[in-house]
């Protein structure tokens, strides 16, 4: 072992960003470069880092749900994508998911749709997009978060290189349907325990750490024992 290995270093969580790739491993970003220079020498599609072409994009943004095991694939060869379909859902969101059910989960689904990447307003700048757009989708704590980042409908910037939707207008109630049934379709596969109608599930309780021996001396002396 190194000497220089530092074990809070070590055990400090990845940080999760939308511009990561791994192109060694085929696990690329698609999202272009902001600069105008740039985006005027670099072809739509391609990894920003290795230039990379492997998406059918023309197939994957016809939004068809008879090919969304092809656009599952596709999804995956993006770092950030990949990373949500193969992460461990945390213990919390499972737990509310397997309480809800399917039923109750996908109206949980529509609703985050909905009112957080459906909804433009018109911002400060003059630009129409829902508030805080690119960051409306924690990473953690409810399973729907991990679909939306796994499927590309997190936020509208990825809404609208991976499936081709303007950022500056509502969304239609076929799209937000298309990305019910996507968001739906990865919880199927990630939780298959997931029930109809829900299903009890006790909560997680948080250990009550245990006094030390001196913390009860101390105590003891307090109550004149």
């Amino acid at each position: 072992m190194s000497k220089d290995w530092n074990a809070e270093e070590e055990l400090k969580p990845l940080k999760l960003k939308c511009t990561k790739s791994d192109c060694k491993n085929e696990l690329h970003c698609f999202l272009q470069k902001s600069s105008r220079k740039v985006k005027a020498t670099t072809k739509f599609g391609q990894c920003r880092d290795c230039g990379a072409e492997l998406i059918d994009w023309d197939r994957v943004h016809k939004r068809d749900l008879s090919e969304v095991k092809h656009t599952f694939v596709s999804l995956k060869y993006e770092w950030i994508r990949h990373h949500f379909w193969h992460t461990e859902i945390d213990q919390y969101a499972a737990n509310h998911a397997l309480r809800k059910g399917r039923i109750e989960m996908r109206k949980a689904s529509e609703h985050r749709i909905r009112k957080y990447v459906g909804e433009v307003h018109e911002m400060p700048d003059g630009q129409m997009r829902p508030y805080r757009d690119e960051q409306q989708t924690p990473f953690s704590g409810n399973s729907i978060f991990y679909a939306q980042h796994a499927t590309a409908c997190c936020c509208r910037r990825c809404m609208e290189y991976w499936h081709n939707i303007p950022k500056d207008r509502d969304l239609t109630e076929e799209e937000i349907g298309y990305f019910t049934d996507l968001v739906m379709l990865y919880i199927e596969e990630r939780l298959p325990d997931l029930t109809e109608k829900g299903e009890k599930i006790p909560p997680i309780r948080k250990k009550t750490p245990k006094k030390s021996s001196t913390e009860d001396k101390g105590a003891k002396r307090s109550n004149g024992n």
